[in-house]
Formats: structure tokens, sequence, C-alpha cells
């Protein structure tokens, strides 16, 4: 399906999000919402409007592996979820999940994060 987004020729854009527990990644799985802090909503606002796609992949802070992965599938919005598992979370916005699978970082360590002083990502 097409990303809403005006500008077609941007490359892609990736977000790794980390979540502080397990519930919100159910919850997002389930319902096909995210929300973040409000400190991240402006640059994901600015790379779904300016990009052609953009995809996020979950972590919960101390697991070792990420969650899987989303392709974010609106802006975030003003509206804040009621359900959403920790305190000081943005606006809700949707996402639409691609894999829904526990990968051990061991599987990513070949990607350096070149604006991250080439570190793994994870």
């Amino acid at each position: 399906s097409k990303s809403p987004s005006p500008r077609q020729n941007v490359p892609a854009r990736y977000f790794i999000m980390k979540g502080g527990n397990l519930q919100n990644i159910d919850i997002s799985q389930q319902e096909g919402i995210w929300s973040t802090t409000p400190s991240n909503e402006q640059k994901l606002n600015e790379a779904f409007w300016e990009s052609s796609i953009v995809y996020l992949i979950f972590s919960i802070q101390g697991s070792g592996c990420f969650q899987g992965f989303a392709r974010m599938g609106s802006a975030v919005g003003c509206e804040r979820s009621q359900d959403w598992g920790s305190a000081g979370s943005g606006g809700v916005f949707k996402v639409e999940w691609i894999r829904k699978e526990s990968i051990p970082f061991q599987f990513a360590h070949h990607l350096l994060h070149p604006w991250n002083d080439s570190k793994k990502v994870q």
C-alpha cells in the first residue's frame, strides 16, 4: 500500500522504538497503535510526512532482542491511550505490524549505526 506521504522521493526512514514493558508491545500488536514520549513526536511526524515510508523496529528495554517491526500508519495525534502501560507517553498513532517475532540482537550485530559512532544496532 502507498504511504500517505506527499514526498514519495525521500527514502525510507527507520527508528528503533524502545518500550518499557511487554504489555505495550501486546497492545500495539492487537490494536495497531503505538505511543511514544512527547520528545519523539516531532521527529516521527517529520519523518512520516517527508519520507516514502517509516519503519519502526521495536525492542523492550533489557530484553536482549527486537520484538518485531512495523510501518508507521499515521502521524502522531493528540489522543492518548487509556490502556498504555507507561507514564509520560504522548499521543497515539497507527502502526501496521509487518513481523511479530522476537529476534535476538546477535542476529543484527553486523548492522552498525553510522550516526552513533558505528555502534551495533540494538
